[in-house]
């Protein structure tokens, strides 16, 4: 009698063990010999889950009488009512009956007989069955056990099995099954042929015996995962040795469950993604690329600074592109000059590629790089700031020689596998050189690396030949501002002087603040503050004009409001629409939008202070410019009332004047809006926080500047500043001598012994004889031109002066006298002995005056 052998236990894998067989790597278990018997449970997924069977036996009385549950579940009759059943009457529709008596005589007769007949399910509908009765022989009185299926689910089965076989075998893909202790069971001839085996001699067979161990493990991974948990894996790639080369597989896992619900293995289906993992990649590339170029496009030129849109660019290619890369200019280009020309296809070539460099940028993920250090001998490396010639042989002279990208061979540096360089060229002009470098680990530059960087620097290069122009035009508007402004702090009689003029710190263009201090006769100043609207090179030549023009004007000794009201006039000239249309010019026709630009108005904002240092008396007059800021000794500082009037070049109202006297002591302050006005508070709050700067300042005037600046420029900067800080200092009283002499002749001798004495008195006797002859042709004028009573003024500075007044209006005029007249040499005598001389109106006649340096 045959008996089933005991159930071996589990391994630790949860796969059953046989007796004798060997575990692989992963815990799989390899394959038992083909001869070696073996015993135990089948394997899951028997046929039995996916077809009806039913068996129950008929006595010799043509009665059931022995009924299964399948028979049960098949005819939907329970055992109790089947046994002892007619099975002809029970099953067989009635018109059957006759026919089925007889067959079922014909059996019990000892007739086997297999056949189909029509039957009745559980749910009572009609179905056909095919029935196995076989008879049993050994006994007398023969029964017959009888096995039924269901005819039309076998006949399903057998169609879904060809279908199976057949994609099985025909699909291109690789097919594999793999049983519940995860070893392949079958696999299709495509799988077969890509491992350059037969698919029988893969049956049995463990990941771990075709692929290497890192990629089974992964698979092996998986496999388990699918038979554990049920979810399937899609798209797993790993790389297998197949008979074309190593090539790159993926392959999608599911479990295969049988009719129970019982696992019965995994499958997968393979396909070859080698082409595709390689069209892949290069995709990945180019949208890298795009990607790359839009970073570039959005954050490289974002300021006008060469520095910055160097660093800008490295911060684009490090380490997107490149692990370490370094920007050199040439030095000229960073000093405002042009870079040495190279040469182009057709052209000679101007420059061997040697001129000097500056390293501008450096950027590195690789440490201790030595291209980035500086260590490496004989080869011109430097650190970020340095300067460095290449060598005329050297693949980065040839860049800059020629122009074109240069890839040299790996150098010494172990770090570094593969390099470029490219030029920067803007304009048809060499710039510098980029140099990009891939560390080891990094895939080498090809030629679609070296088409993006190319097209990297090159959009790079025009933003830095826009920063060079840029800081060349700036450099040379703010020189040509600089040249207009007053050098130094300018003396200035009965004042100390302090200035400041600072650029905005934004890099944006030049201003056209200014400001001027202009020595007048008689111990006077012009203290001079205005400010041209607009920014630019327009605006700092429109200030030079604007200062040029109140300069004259001041030597013509105007009051206040007159200076301003001529500046107002000339400033219209500056933009007159009645200019000249374009083309009509007699200098040639007007093509260029500067052209058209010169044409526009021109507006400035001017503060003119006339300051006598003898009386201390200061007549201002403003045209649309911040009021001066007066700090009286004791007293905290307030803005003086100075009606503010139009801007210069509106025109159309007069300008009026204000005349104080300034306390010995007093601090007067004038200033440009940008020291006040921000964007950030109201400008209220400037001249506030302006006033506290100078009440709390310190007593020396410069540090009381440094003060102000500090102060109040942190929290802006967006606009020039100029700041013009005068104190008074009162003329010490035996420094003037003043006489007032009737209109006689014997008034000239009086003079020269009034003059004489002072002088004396003073200890300037080397002055005596000069000013005694000058002061007696002065006054001997004032008694045959003049009129009314004279004044003989005497001031004592860095200088002697002399002033000769009197009530008449008509000015001296000096002329060469010939050789018959008689007189006119007496202006010219004053010419050639005194340092300076001249005369100037006062409201009831005029001054002439001399100067002579003891």
């Amino acid at each position: 009698m045959n008996s089933t052998p005991a159930r071996s236990a589990p391994s630790s894998s949860g796969h059953v063990a046989v007796p004798g067989q060997s575990t692989a790597p992963g815990g799989l278990p390899r394959p038992a010999p083909a001869n070696l018997a073996r015993w135990g449970h089948g394997q899951p997924g028997s046929i039995y889950d996916y077809i009806r069977v039913a068996t129950f036996a008929i006595g010799p009385d043509g009665r059931i009488s022995q009924w299964s549950d399948r028979a049960a579940e098949f005819f939907g009759l329970p055992a109790t009512e089947a046994v002892g059943a007619d099975p002809i009457t029970t099953f067989v529709p009635r018109e059957l009956w006759a026919r089925g008596r007889a067959r079922l005589e014909s059996i019990l007769r000892g007739e086997e007989w297999v056949g189909t007949a029509p039957y009745r399910d559980a749910a009572g509908a009609e179905s056909l069955a095919e029935l196995y009765l076989m008879p049993d022989s050994a006994l007398p009185a023969s029964g017959a056990t009888c096995l039924a299926v269901d005819l039309g689910r076998l006949r399903r089965i057998e169609t879904d099995l060809a279908a199976s076989e057949a994609v099985f075998g025909q699909t291109p893909t690789g097919f594999v099954l793999f049983d519940a202790r995860l070893r392949l069971q079958r696999v299709n001839d495509a799988f077969a042929s890509g491992v350059g085996l037969g698919p029988g001699d893969l049956e049995g067979l463990t990941p771990y015996d075709l692929f290497p161990p890192s990629e089974a493990d992964r698979l092996a991974a998986a496999l388990r995962k699918v038979l554990d948990s049920g979810e399937p894996v899609f798209d797993l790639r790993f790389h297998a040795p197949a008979v074309e080369g190593n090539r790159l597989w993926a392959i999608s896992l599911y479990r295969l469950d049988g009719g129970g619900g019982q696992p019965m293995g995994v499958a997968g289906q393979v396909s070859d993604v080698t082409s595709r993992h390689v069209a892949e990649r290069e995709a990945d590339g180019v949208r890298r690329n795009l990607a790359l170029l839009n970073e570039a496009s959005a954050h490289i030129g974002s300021t006008l600074d060469l520095e910055t849109t160097a660093k800008e660019l490295l911060d684009v290619v490090v380490p997107p592109f490149c692990d370490l890369a370094t920007v050199d200019l040439y030095t000229a280009l960073l000093t405002g000059e042009n870079a040495p020309r190279s040469g182009r296809l057709g052209e000679p070539v101007l420059t061997d590629g040697c001129g000097e460099l500056r390293r501008v940028a450096v950027s590195s993920v690789v440490g201790g790089a030595s291209s980035v250090l500086g260590s490496v001998a004989g080869f011109p490396v430097a650190e970020a700031g340095g300067t460095l010639c290449y060598p005329r042989r050297s693949p980065h002279a040839r860049a800059l020689r020629t122009g074109r990208s240069v890839a040299p061979e790996p150098g010494p540096d172990p770090l570094l596998r593969s390099t470029l360089i490219v030029p920067l060229v803007a304009r048809d002009q060499v710039l510098g050189l980029v140099q990009l470098s891939r560390a080891i680990g990094s895939e080498p530059f090809d030629a679609r690396d070296v088409a993006i960087a190319e097209e990297l620097v090159a959009r790079a290069a025009v933003c830095i030949d826009n920063a060079r122009l840029y800081r060349r035009e700036h450099e040379r508007a703010l020189i040509l501002q600089r040249s207009l402004l007053p050098p130094g702090n300018p003396a200035a009689s009965g004042l100390e002087i302090a200035c400041r003029y600072l650029p905005s710190n934004n890099n944006t263009e030049v201003g056209g603040d200014w400001f001027d201090i202009i020595p007048l006769p008689g111990n006077r100043t012009a203290l001079v503050i205005g400010d041209v609207m607009g920014r630019g090179l327009r605006a700092a030549v429109a200030m030079g004009q604007l200062r040029t023009a109140v300069r004259t004007l001041a030597m013509l000794d105007l009051d206040p409001a007159e200076v301003l009201t001529a500046l107002d006039e000339i400033a219209r000239g500056l933009g007159d629409d009645s200019a000249p249309a374009a083309g009509t010019t007699p200098y040639g026709r007007l093509t260029s939008p500067a052209d058209e630009e010169a044409r526009e108005v021109y507006l400035a904002t001017c503060v003119y202070a006339v300051f006598d240092a003898v009386t201390r008396r200061c007549v201002f007059a403003n045209a649309g410019h911040l009021p001066p800021v007066l700090l009286s000794p004791g007293e905290s500082a307030r803005m003086l009332d100075v009606p503010p009037g139009l801007p210069l070049g509106v025109g159309g109202e007069p300008f009026e004047e204000v005349e104080l006297t300034l306390p010995d002591g007093a601090l007067l302050g004038l200033y440009t809006d940008g020291l006040v006005e921000s964007r950030k508070h109201q400008l209220d709050e400037g001249l506030r926080a302006f006033r506290q700067a100078l009440s709390a300042g310190a007593k020396s005037l410069e540090d009381l500047c440094d003060h102000v600046l500090g102060e109040l420029n942190p929290h802006h900067g967006e606009d020039d500043i100029a700041l013009l800080m005068a104190k008074v200092h009162a003329f010490p009283e035996d420094s003037v001598g003043d006489w007032r002499l009737p209109p006689e002749p014997t008034s000239v001798a009086k003079a020269r012994e009034l003059a004489c004495s002072w002088l004396l008195a003073r200890g300037l006797d080397e002055l005596v004889d000069t000013t005694e002859l000058l002061v007696s042709e002065l006054v001997t004028n004032a008694l045959r031109h003049g009129r009314g009573d004279i004044r003989l003024r005497l001031l004592r500075d860095r200088t002697v002066v002399c002033e000769v007044w009197d009530d008449g209006y008509a000015q001296p005029r000096q002329r060469r006298a010939q050789e018959t007249d008689e007189g006119g040499r007496g202006l010219q005598l004053v010419s050639l002995l005194a340092e300076r001389w001249g005369s100037r109106r006062t409201p009831k006649g005029k001054i002439v005056w001399f100067e002579l340096s003891p």
